[in-house]
């Protein structure tokens, strides 16, 4: 048995790993700096089968990969580097700054090491935006069984709340980008990418509770923007409001537990 075989101990299927180890090998990268998209390649899958394959994030593969010896020790790869290099410079300076030059500088990597893993600047900001913001989490949550319509919406407001608040604030300073430059080149390449996955996640569970009887049959955008709105402006606003009102803010469940009720109130069927 292969020593990739023996560190999947049921949690990474086999044959993932394996596909992991030929698109590193046929690349010339080390197995940390493939993306998932030549993973998904390699192993003959579609991206969000390989996802849900390796439960929603990438981190139980990472895992095997180290527990197999395939990363070097101690440093970080050039993938995770990068895109935690990006992730700080969109928090702190906002998505104009992000250049390969920039991301090499903050990574302590070269620009070709870039080019090799991503491919692009366009991949690179995919990448970032879909590890910080909900989108991978909230698709593995509405794509599990669920019973309690209170429950899911409730579930899917802690996803979107802990994006919010999170260190660094890669999804706030996005939104912050889309009200400045709604027009802007930067944005436009985000969410082309993003925008289509996560209405599709969320209109395809609203579009099944109405036809369950459970929602009031409305167009799945605007069910979209009707639950997720509220909660946007409130943490998005929750830092500042914090510091200049005399008011006691609300506790975060206290503000999920509300803004579900309230949607419940809006959209529910008896």
């Amino acid at each position: 048995m292969s020593r990739a075989r023996e560190v999947t101990d049921g949690h990474v299927p086999q044959e993932i790993v394996e596909a992991t180890v030929r698109a590193a090998r046929a690349r010339g990268l080390a197995p940390a700096d493939v993306t998932l998209r030549d993973i998904a390649l390699e192993a003959g899958v579609s991206r969000s089968t390989l996802l849900r394959r390796l439960g929603g994030t990438r981190m139980a593969l990472d895992e095997a990969l180290r527990a197999a010896g395939l990363e070097s020790g101690g440093r970080k790869p050039v993938r995770e580097r990068a895109i935690e290099a990006t992730g700080l410079l969109i928090s702190q300076q906002g998505l104009g700054t992000v250049t390969f030059e920039r991301v090499a500088t903050w990574a302590g990597c070269s620009v070709p090491s870039l080019y090799a893993t991503f491919g692009s600047r366009d991949e690179l900001l995919r990448t970032v935006f879909e590890r910080y913001s909900p989108i991978v989490d909230v698709e593995a949550f509405l794509a599990a069984p669920h019973r309690d319509l209170e429950d899911t919406v409730r579930g899917h407001y802690k996803l979107l709340a802990e994006a919010l608040k999170s260190e660094p604030r890669v999804f706030p300073a996005l939104l912050a980008e889309v009200f400045a430059r709604p027009g802007d080149a930067n944005v436009q390449t985000v969410f082309e990418a993003l925008t289509p996955r996560l209405l599709a996640g969320v209109g395809r569970w609203l579009t099944a509770e109405v036809a369950a009887g459970r929602i009031r049959d409305m167009p799945p955008l605007l069910l979209t923007q009707q639950m997720v709105s509220p909660l946007f402006f409130h943490f998005l606003l929750r830092p500042v409001t914090g510091r200049v009102t005399s008011a006691e803010l609300p506790t975060e469940d206290e503000v999920i537990d509300t803004f579900t009720q309230n949607f419940l109130r809006i959209v529910a069927l008896p």
